[in-house]
């Protein structure tokens, strides 16, 4: 078995946005700041791991965001078979992390422990947090956890060989970010620790918060888990899609290799 991995971005949506949408005190130059989704695929001669699994047409569609192609379905683009997916890593459970789970009918999903009790806990009635999460998605993740399904994790932990992750909170209260041995080095997924590479390199913390304390001190947690900042993947930057390289022509602007350097 090796425990080095291929690791791509899959880009399955945008969304239009002002600077002031990304940093809580807004922006005093505020203009044009685009935001990209992203679904992660892990994969060796071993295994293919999916890391997030995006929002449906439903979620997205009725908060103006731009479902390009299903995320799932587009995951035959890198060879993976949904079906023959063992283990899906969920960094939270807001909508746009989450939505796809009935597509992965064999699959073991990876959480935090704590972020299932925060989503069916009592902060949901207040719309500002609540807002952010699907009520079928969580029902859905408690009926796979009634299944047996769902591996839930407190703390730091080794899910696969190569393969780890480090919980932060912050965003959300059991979010976490993944590390995936590369042949370039552990590569940092932040995931939605750090939305944009701006918001951790300029300690701004993004608009939907249950703790900016927490996800302030995250930034310093992705640094410390990175050998070089070049090793850090913010989750929602379009930037990704420009610094690093597609797998092939006929995926240029749908995916992209981050087992690589970056160009910068």
């Amino acid at each position: 078995m090796t425990a080095d991995y291929e690791l791509f971005a899959l880009r399955y949506a945008t969304r239009k946005a002002q600077r002031a949408e990304h940093f809580i005190g807004g922006d005093p130059h505020d203009g044009p700041m685009p935001m990209d989704y992203f679904v992660w695929v892990a994969r060796n001669a071993d295994r293919a791991v999916v890391i997030d699994i995006g929002f449906t047409a439903k979620s997205g569609g009725k908060r103006g965001r731009v479902l390009e192609r299903c995320p799932i379905d587009s995951l035959a683009l890198l060879g993976v078979d949904p079906a023959a997916v063992e283990d899906v890593i969920l960094t939270h459970l807001h909508y746009d992390h989450v939505g796809n789970f009935h597509k992965f009918p064999n699959a073991r999903f990876h959480l935090q422990e704590p972020e299932i009790h925060y989503a069916v806990g009592r902060y949901m009635r207040h719309r500002q947090l609540a807002k952010s999460f699907e009520p079928d998605d969580v029902c859905g993740i408690v009926r796979l956890n009634f299944d047996g399904r769902v591996v839930y994790h407190n703390g730091a932990a080794d899910v696969l060989p190569g393969i780890s992750i480090v919980p932060t909170g912050g965003h959300s209260a059991g979010l976490q970010f993944v590390k995936v041995n590369t042949r370039r080095g552990v590569v940092v997924l932040a995931s939605d620790v750090s939305h944009f590479y701006e918001n951790m390199e300029a300690y701004r913390p993004f608009t939907v918060a249950f703790h900016v304390g927490e996800m302030l001190e995250a930034f310093d947690t992705l640094r410390a888990h990175a050998a070089s900042p070049a090793l850090i993947v913010p989750g929602h930057d379009p930037l990704v899609m420009r610094r690093y390289p597609a797998p092939s022509p006929e995926l240029e602007g749908i995916a992209v290799r981050l087992d690589v350097p970056p160009a910068q």
